[in-house]
């Protein structure tokens, strides 16, 4: 028997909902697995993005453990920053293991300082020089300037941290002979240091897409993926650090210090 109009009206109408339910439910699906896979560092959109770049590199502290550099060096990499110091009076306590154990290799190595709102910039820089030997060839050190503790909700001021920043700058240009390269969020960016410091290299944090700087600037580091999985450390933290150069290895060469 043939359906009255309105009957085959309904029938259509029961059968689009049902369609628009399951390609809801398979979209919502596919979101929570793309979510999932990159949660775990299996699927990351900006190394797609960063393979346009030759001259990777990683960052560590003691977060990766033990690290057998002959085999993290094994990986195309050609550069390493080392966690160093943090504020006035802390040294990571694998700095001069792993400092020890990336200087045998054929990385570019450099170290890094975690930059603290709560001592004197003069105070840090002091603290990095006892450190860290300004050793010809090797990458100039990078200030850390990120939030972190209460910093995360309540930020310091531009001027409270440019009176620690400035002095910090001025201490490691002076013991190193070399500008130091800052690393920086992007929010952390575009509160302190866009429009500013023209002359410094910008190491900026940008996982989940390409960085493109506030104030037009080039960056020359680029940290694309904090879900990394390489062989070579065994530490609690199960990712490590991934990072690009934006031009030759020849040309990071050149910023070593003299």
């Amino acid at each position: 028997m043939t359906p009255a109009p309105s009957a085959r009206w309904r029938g259509s109408r029961r059968s689009a909902l049902r369609t628009a339910l399951w390609t809801t439910a398979a979209a919502v699906t596919v979101l929570v697995l793309l979510g999932v896979l990159v949660a775990n560092g299996v699927v990351w959109p900006n190394r797609i993005l960063s393979a346009r770049y030759d001259v990777r590199g990683v960052d560590v502290a003691h977060y990766q453990g033990a690290i057998d550099w002959d085999v993290l060096a094994a990986q195309d990499l050609d550069f390493a920053w080392i966690k160093a110091t943090e504020g006035s009076s802390h040294t990571d306590p694998r700095f001069a293991e792993n400092w020890a154990g990336a200087t045998k290799t054929d990385l570019l190595v450099g170290a890094y300082h975690f930059m603290s709102f709560e001592s004197p910039g003069a105070d840090q820089a002091a603290h990095l020089a006892a450190e860290v030997p300004a050793t010809p060839g090797t990458l100039p050190p990078v200030i850390d300037l990120e939030f972190y503790g209460t910093y995360l909700e309540d930020q310091p001021t531009a001027d409270e941290v440019h009176a620690i920043l400035d002095p910090l700058i001025a201490g490691i240009e002076e013991h190193y002979g070399a500008a130091p390269i800052v690393y920086a969020t992007t929010e952390a960016y575009d509160l302190y240091l866009a429009d500013r410091y023209p002359d410094l290299p910008i190491w900026i944090r940008s996982v989940a897409w390409a960085p493109q700087l506030s104030d037009g600037r080039a960056w020359t580091v680029w940290q694309y993926s904090n879900r990394d999985r390489l062989p070579g450390y065994d530490g609690v933290e199960p990712y490590i650090d991934m990072n690009v150069f934006a031009g030759t290895r020849e040309q990071l060469a050149a910023l070593a210090l003299d």
